[in-house]
């Protein structure tokens, strides 16, 4: 069991690492306009990233892309969570990139669908939560009802991120409500423009970005639009929800780390009743627990990115990542905010930012409860 990264990803963390301290962090709060980057910073951004060898990382090689492993794209998405130069939502520098499901489509869908959305000339969103349904998919309202060779869709999704300007969504969506999860939801490419669907409230969030509820009434979509058999859309969520669980863990890594950076130095650098925060046994015991947590974490998250890589089952691996590293890199940014007083409280440092987006993370994508409910469960079965 090897516990370092192999030398080339050594070598590209080390690159990243310099490409975010020199070219990002000091332009950081300048670049984003809520969570959407500015265009000139987005084309320079992606100029470097093809420079670095990280465009379309996640884009398999024969769609020519970067077709890097899972561990790989880990430390990528680390280094970068180091900075707010770029959003921690949505748009980000390494070029278009789609789901799983995505690659799953054949012939007349691939052509219409996957090869412009990778080549940039058209956008998705990924269309799940429900209003009474966000981290329990089995009872979704949203309902495909099959009508000779077309489905009438009914139903409400909410919190969509980037629907505003996508061209189609991936919207999952009940066939089967009595079967739930477990072969009762379905998956279909919908256009945002087909008669029935429409946009309804945008909601501004405190992390600054704006996701959409989407209102579909008698949506009539074309049979050949559902995305592999009815009732198997789960089976086909479940390819990229475990490589979504690493990039949580892995972007925590990097925002802890970034708030440990600042932390040590503004306790070296701060003094208060003669001495500086550093010599604070208080300051230095929260110091010592973000940078033990963060050793935890970051073994989480590169052990369950390597088993996946390996071809094995690592789901309550990415599970138990996901929550620690979430929630530790949630506490990192607390005691970050903590031990800066009252600047950390205004826009003059990223540290606010970083305390909301992380704070949200604890909830969306799989809330910390859930997945303690999950990993529960395998405890009961596996040691029981």
């Amino acid at each position: 069991m090897d516990f370092e990264l192999p030398e080339e990803l050594r070598i590209l963390k080390a690159t990243l690492r310099r490409f975010v301290d020199n070219e990002m962090i000091p332009i950081e709060r300048e670049t984003t306009d809520g969570e959407q980057i500015k265009p000139q910073y987005l084309e320079r951004f992606e100029r470097r990233a093809k420079e670095l060898g990280i465009w379309q990382l996640d884009v398999p090689t024969e769609y020519g892309g970067g077709g890097m492993s899972t561990l790989a794209r880990a430390v990528v998405w680390e280094e970068l969570s180091r900075t707010i130069a770029i959003p921690a939502r949505g748009e980000g520098i390494t070029g278009p990139s789609a789901r799983g499901i995505l690659y799953s489509l054949q012939g007349e869908m691939k052509e219409k669908y996957l090869l412009p959305l990778l080549r940039g000339e058209k956008k998705a969103c990924f269309a799940q939560t429900e209003p009474d349904a966000g981290s329990d998919p089995g009872s979704m309202r949203t309902t495909a009802v099959r009508e000779g060779d077309h489905y009438l869709i009914n139903g409400v999704k909410r919190f969509i991120t980037g629907a505003g300007n996508a061209d189609f969504m991936q919207l999952m969506v009940a066939t089967d409500r009595a079967k739930g999860s477990r072969g009762g939801i379905s998956c279909f490419i919908v256009d945002m423009d087909a008669p029935g669907v429409k946009l309804g409230a945008c909601y501004e969030t405190m992390m600054g970005d704006k996701p959409w509820e989407i209102v579909l009434e008698n949506v009539r979509v074309p049979a050949r639009h559902r995305v592999g058999a009815e009732g198997e859309g789960m089976r086909f969520g479940q390819q990229w929800l475990n490589i979504g669980r690493v990039k949580h863990g892995a972007r925590a890594l990097g925002v802890a780390e970034r708030c440990i950076e600042m932390a040590t130095s503004y306790a070296k650098q701060r003094s208060t009743f003669g001495s500086p925060l550093a010599e604070r046994q208080a300051v230095q015991w929260m110091l010592a627990d973000m940078f033990i947590e963060l050793q935890a974490a970051r073994l989480l998250v590169y052990r369950t990115a390597a088993r996946l890589d390996q071809g094995e089952e690592a789901r309550e691996d990415a599970y138990v990542a996901k929550y620690y590293a979430d929630e530790m890199a949630f506490k990192a940014a607390d005691q970050c905010m903590q031990i800066h007083g009252g600047i950390a409280l205004t826009t003059d440092l990223p540290i606010e930012k970083m305390w909301r987006q992380q704070r949200s993370y604890r909830i969306t994508e799989g809330a910390s409860e859930v997945m303690k409910m999950v990993i529960a469960r395998h405890v009961l079965k596996t040691y029981g």
